[in-house]
């Protein structure tokens, strides 16, 4: 039987949220209940709505669940450009996590395009 844990796009976001984690503590202690807090919560939600959706019993709440991941990927990218024009993070982070977004969108829907396709569940209960 396969989890979310086996979805090589639910990783990759696990990896990514540890690495904004990461970037945020750089980040000034007056932005601690600001964009941090924004930015962690729009990561975090990323591989939790992965792994919420592959637990549904429909394809169709599955699927819904990777579009709610899609957006909080799109959050999190308007959040680092902000943290850029604050000076937070340089161009050059800037352009990498973009980059790492960019995959990791693709790999959502590529995987809700997987799942469109398929007539019965992917991850049987």
């Amino acid at each position: 039987m396969k989890s979310h844990k086996d979805l090589d796009v639910w990783k990759r976001s696990i990896v990514f949220v540890t690495e904004i984690y990461r970037i945020t503590k750089t980040f000034p202690d007056k932005e601690k209940y600001g964009i941090i807090n924004q930015m962690r919560r729009s990561a975090v939600s990323i591989p939790s709505n992965i792994a919420e959706g592959s637990a549904r019993h429909s394809k169709k709440e599955n699927i819904q669940f990777l579009y709610v991941a899609l957006g909080s990927l799109s959050e999190l990218e308007t959040q680092l450009i902000i943290s850029n024009n604050l000076e937070y993070i340089s161009e050059e982070l800037l352009e990498s996590l973009q980059k790492e977004i960019l995959e990791i969108k693709n790999m959502t829907i590529g995987l809700i395009r997987y799942l469109s396709r398929q007539k019965k569940p992917v991850f049987p209960t």
